[in-house]
């Protein structure tokens, strides 16, 4: 891969000064090859299947919305106590889904980077047990790009020795296709589904959403792209300078998505509005039948990029970049509102579930601190912080409003909810780590996360968290101290050797990598990315 991306740059860049050009420009080939293979079409209309003209009769299955939130901080929502710069951004829409619902005081992602989430979302199975264990990146790209490298004496490790012929091209990492995924599932039980927003579960044909049991897919199918081009009159941008992984996004990500695996084609507007808009336009076409809606915003993710108009509307906020995310995230709340509002006019809210939740926790690299308090630790971090995820749901009828469950779940238990909800039949022929949590508290004992050497459980009120960079055990009471500032493993050793053996069990039941994680980055857990290096920072090394 990096051969033929240095190739093509050669050609591209033969007039432009040779070897310094092509230096210069480094981080804009893959966008540029990408635009050169399947350039970005003009907006087009998205015609949505319609259903009946009216409703059948008798009783009917609830419709079901699934709305997910990229890299949104746990301090992000208002309900939790917090909200940007400081209560500043309120989020009442999301919050009125966890008030007039039932809110999961303890619910976790399935892993602390994206991909792997949204993988165990799909399918209801720890990411580990079919072996997508690490977020799917080009070599080329693992091998010249990392977060955290060269903060004062922590350097990102690259693992040339793991580079075999038998890792999969980049658009074949994703989901395997004999996985059975929740739309699969829904499908059979006679559900219309449909995806909205960011999938990074594979960009082949055979592994793209409408081949993955969904019967209509408005995609983002890479980890992101644009909010707006870079010079929309309406954006206000904020980069990151102290991020070569920021510089690689803008330089290469577009604003474009694709419709059931068409040709590329820009949205209307800022991709926030749009994927909400269309969620409007599906919800109506689709009012007369039972229909899934897997509806993934990929904000508030980098690149940070906000309306002028919502820009504007935080004039009290003094730091630009947190000024314009804080912008995003209410557009985003506003947005998932008119989403709430649209099942009132079609007649159809009382009948609908409605899950939220965010992939993984608010990410260091933004430079915005306490996204994820009172939690310690990021995205791409074992600790609270990383993987403490809101998780609301709203069922008028089903569930009391105001209700608040504190039992131990996340991500790994929709599969099986929306499929209870639904009627639909789970997979008997594989292991379902999912449970139905509407039914009751989840019954399991121990939750765990892995990636690469980094690998965490939590059973009961103790967590333990084991790295190899640097060797280390870290032994927390959950219960005593939620946010992770006591180490107590050299108090109980026996404990951590308890815990320890518990996640060698549960690795032995796990895949190997479907692709391996080439890149060890560093992440320093308490402060930002573009924080000054301090001696003593405490740190741990993140394997992708």
């Amino acid at each position: 891969m990096r051969k033929r991306w240095v190739a093509l740059g050669v050609l591209a860049l033969a007039g432009a000064g040779g070897y310094w050009a092509f230096e210069a420009n480094k981080f804009r080939l893959p966008g540029l090859i990408q635009d050169w293979r399947d350039p970005v079409q003009p907006n087009r209309a998205v015609s949505w299947q319609q259903g009946p003209e009216a409703p059948p009769a008798g009783e009917r299955p609830p419709n079901i919305i699934l709305i997910v939130a990229d890299d949104m901080g746990f301090n992000d929502i208002s309900l939790n106590g917090g909200g940007v710069a400081g209560g500043i951004v309120r989020t009442p829409n999301i919050d009125a889904i966890a008030r007039e619902g039932l809110n999961f005081t303890t619910a976790y992602a399935a892993n602390a980077t994206c991909s792997p989430s949204r993988a165990a979302m799909m399918t209801g199975r720890y990411p580990t047990r079919f072996g997508f264990e690490f977020t799917a990146v080009p070599t080329a790209f693992a091998e010249n790009l990392a977060h955290g490298d060269g903060v004062g004496p922590l350097k990102a490790i690259f693992h040339k020795d793991l580079i075999t012929d038998d890792i999969p091209d980049y658009p074949d990492m994703g989901v395997p296709s004999d996985e059975v995924t929740i739309a699969e599932a829904v499908k059979a039980a006679g559900y219309h589904t449909i995806h909205i927003g960011k999938w990074h579960l594979g960009e082949s044909p055979a592994l793209q959403p409408q081949a993955q049991g969904f019967d209509e897919s408005l995609a983002i199918l890479a980890g992101g792209a644009k909010f707006l081009p870079d010079d929309d009159p309406d954006t206000v941008n904020a980069k990151l300078p102290w991020d070569p992984i920021d510089r690689f996004i803008w330089a290469n990500l577009r604003h474009a998505v694709t419709f059931n695996g068409s040709k590329r084609f820009h949205p209307k507007g800022h991709m926030t509005d749009y994927f909400a808009a269309e969620a409007e336009k599906a919800i109506a076409a689709n009012r007369n039948r039972p229909f899934f809606l897997y509806l993934a915003f990929n904000a508030p993710h980098t690149p940070l990029q906000a309306t002028k108009a919502d820009y504007a509307k935080l004039p009290q906020i003094k730091d630009h970049k947190t000024r314009v995310y804080g912008a995003m995230i209410a557009q985003l709340d506003r947005r998932i509102g008119d989403v709430m509002a649209a099942l009132k006019k079609q007649g159809i809210d009382d009948n609908t579930l409605v899950i939220f939740t965010s992939d993984n926790g608010g990410a260091w690299y933004n430079g915005i601190p306490r996204l994820n308090a009172p939690y310690r630790g990021w995205k791409a971090t074992f600790f609270e912080g990383g993987i403490r995820t809101p998780l609301f749901m709203r069922w008028p009828g089903h569930i009391a409003p105001g209700s608040t469950r504190a039992d131990m779940t996340g991500h790994l238990d929709l599969f099986a909810t929306i499929a209870a909800a639904a009627g639909a039949k789970l997979p008997s022929d594989r292991i379902i780590d999912s449970e139905n949590i509407l039914a009751g508290p989840a019954k399991r004992q121990a939750m765990y996360w892995r990636s690469g050497a980094y690998r965490a459980v939590r059973m009961g009120d103790w967590k333990l968290q084991v790295t190899k960079r640097p060797e280390k055990a870290r032994l927390y009471n959950l219960a005593a101290d939620p946010t992770e500032r006591h180490d107590l493993s050299a108090r109980e050793p026996q404990r951590v050797a308890q815990l320890a053996a518990m996640i060698a069990r549960q690795n032995r039941d796990m895949a190997k990598p479907i692709w391996p994680g080439l890149i060890e980055g560093p992440v320093r857990i308490d402060v930002t990315l573009d924080a000054p290096w301090r001696d003593g920072q405490d740190y741990v090394y993140w394997t992708n």
